[in-house]
């Protein structure tokens, strides 16, 4: 896992996306098309931006999907991931090929796994951008995560740090307005990814990086997972690099 510490979060937004674009760019030269993950949240915001600013990427060629949705939350929520990702990307590119929504308000919720997961496993992804939850998890795989399965989306429950994290970020007023249950993409599925870029800002979130670099590969820390990633590059702002050892900062 390689990492890079920007001194701002806008930096590392932009770091990101830069990173990103060229994997997208590669794809689309390479096989004519290019499939990518995107996240959703605040350590996102800046990512999104400077993404959509990227120039020469045919965006017609892509296909988008993304991590999570929360179950039985509507669209019009604030804290929708279909709808962040309509109002910060979707509707900022030119002629996106596709986007891939999750469908949170299914009413078969099986149902909706199986068609993600049919949908999801027909080509490779080329670029996954994901985050780091301040309890360690990617996506909405909470500790203890499951690393074994291969299902490509799964139906989750929600610990207590992840909801709180929800309610400070202020996408809910309270603890009681967020659901208990998620949609989410599987470990086994985000590794499966050619590459990642994961963004991660905030001093809140230095622990939680600590364990992901410098502790063992353990389901407690979901995000430890990307070290043994082939091509996964974890980019900092410099406050979520605090905790860091000498060493692992200039990793």
């Amino acid at each position: 896992m390689k990492i890079s510490i920007a001194e701002t979060s806008v930096d590392a937004g932009h770091q990101a996306a830069l990173r990103g674009a060229g994997y997208i760019r590669r794809a689309i030269r390479d096989q004519g098309a290019a499939r990518l993950i995107l996240a959703t949240g605040a350590s996102q915001f800046e990512v999104l931006k400077a993404l959509v600013a990227c120039e020469d990427i045919d965006w017609s060629k892509c296909t988008v999907f993304h991590l999570d949705e929360y179950i039985g939350l509507p669209r019009s929520h604030r804290a929708s991931f279909v709808n962040y990702l309509n109002a910060r990307f979707v509707s900022q590119v030119p002629g996106l090929g596709h986007f891939e929504a999750i469908d949170g308000e299914a009413g078969d919720v099986e149902a909706e796994i199986t068609r993600l997961n049919t949908t999801l496993s027909t080509e490779p992804i080329d670029v996954a951008f994901v985050g780091i939850g301040e309890n360690g998890h990617l996506a909405f795989n909470d500790p203890p995560a499951d690393f074994e399965t291969t299902a490509p989306f799964l139906r989750v429950s929600l610990d207590e740090p992840c909801r709180r994290q929800q309610v400070n970020e202020g996408w809910f007023d309270t603890m009681a307005d967020v659901p208990a249950e998620a949609l989410t993409m599987s470990i086994r599925q985000i590794m499966a990814a050619k590459a990642i870029v994961c963004t991660v800002q905030d001093q809140r979130k230095a622990r939680a990086v600590k364990n992901a670099v410098e502790g063992p590969v353990s389901n407690l820390c979901p995000a430890s997972i990307l070290q043994e990633h082939a091509d996964a590059t974890l980019i900092l702002d410099d406050a979520a690099a605090t905790e860091l050892s000498p060493g692992a900062r200039n990793g």
